[in-house]
């Protein structure tokens, strides 16, 4: 499961037209623009179980609030859940050596990986900013295209629950573990905790008869894709706005090994 911190949303298009997706566009620009903070990483097998010793972690990149761009009210976020911008700024991982890193390490590149998320427009688009070292295409079809090549497998929870009209697909990650009694370990709108809880809450939900077969589910991120336009006829464009729904600025995501 991964889990990553970032920057807010500072910039939204101003005009639709039928070459993409609002959402998409406005996942795009801001990618393009601002940084990853913090990226949680929890490992397990198909069936939850995690492997021995640590299985989650947290890595801190490194960030710089007197240089770098953010939205104001995300960094105040941030900031009560405690992550500290001086050690960021000071002691945080450079994302050029990250990423060779988990390039040789088999998490990517990989088929047989499978990367569960909750929400994760953003989230995977930091990773492939993040593994490219390159903007987001400009084409949403290519972007998906690219996600299956790097990361295998995904799987939305969001996308999940919107299956199913006898639960609430539009609550957060919080609202819905707690909906489902999956207790949270560690601070909320951290990395690590919150890649942590999504392993967990994933495990849980597929105990429901209608989410068991998961395979219905790959690759569709909730709001892109084949999902865009049932995602449009949902909400008025300004609902599309995000700065309009402010939440938590993070990655969800599961990795099943």
């Amino acid at each position: 499961s991964t889990q990553s911190t970032w920057a807010g949303v500072v910039v939204t298009p101003l005009h639709h037209d039928n070459t993409a997706s609002h959402q998409w566009k406005t996942i795009r620009c801001n990618v393009n623009i601002l940084k990853i903070i913090q990226l949680g990483i929890t490992f397990c097998d198909k069936n939850g179980n995690p492997p021995p010793g640590i299985r989650t972690w947290q890595f801190n990149f490194e960030f710089d609030v007197s240089a770098d761009m953010y939205a104001q009210d995300s960094l105040e976020l941030l900031e009560r859940a405690g992550i500290d911008f001086k050690r960021h700024s000071q002691d945080g991982i450079h994302t050029s050596l990250f990423a060779e890193l988990m390039i040789s390490s088999g998490l990517v590149l990989n088929e047989e990986a499978r990367w569960i998320a909750f929400h994760s427009g953003y989230d995977f688009g930091y990773l492939l900013k993040l593994l490219t070292n390159d903007e987001l295409p400009e084409d949403e079809l290519e972007f998906c295209e690219q996600l299956q090549m790097w990361f295998g497998k995904i799987y939305d929870i969001k996308y999940m629950l919107k299956t199913c009209p006898q639960l609430n697909h539009r609550a957060g990650l919080n609202q819905i573990a707690a909906d489902f009694q999956v207790e949270r370990i560690g601070p909320a709108h951290q990395a690590g905790s919150d890649s942590l809880l999504t392993s967990a809450l994933f495990f849980r939900l597929i105990q429901s008869p209608p989410l068991q077969n998961i395979e219905t589910f790959a690759n569709v991120v909730y709001g892109l894709g084949v999902d865009a336009v049932e995602i449009q006829k949902d909400y008025a464009p300004f609902d599309l706005h995000p700065a309009h729904t402010p939440k938590p600025h993070h990655l969800n995501t599961l990795l099943v090994c």
